[in-house]
């Protein structure tokens, strides 16, 4: 079951959690290749099997379409993962 995005600060926030290190790992890198397709980039935090993302528009200083684009692509990453 897919859990949403939350929207705080003006950010759409989402964790996901695996199995060890080297999964997260993974499914990091997995990410970068999707939002350097699109050229947005997240923020992205890591301690061990967990992921933490952050997207917002930089130079718009809100969420965007482009966010809204990305929390999707991330969500059928971790669904195929």
């Amino acid at each position: 079951m897919e859990s949403k995005w939350d929207t705080i600060d003006g950010k759409l926030i989402k964790s996901f959690a695996f199995k060890d290190f080297n999964a997260a790992l993974k499914f990091i890198n997995q990410v970068g290749a999707a939002a350097e397709a699109i050229n947005h980039h997240p923020k992205i935090t890591n301690v061990y099997n967990k992921v933490n993302f952050e997207l917002w528009t930089h130079d718009q200083n809100s969420i965007t379409g482009l966010d809204h684009q990305l929390s999707h692509e991330i969500d059928q990453i971790f669904e195929n993962f």
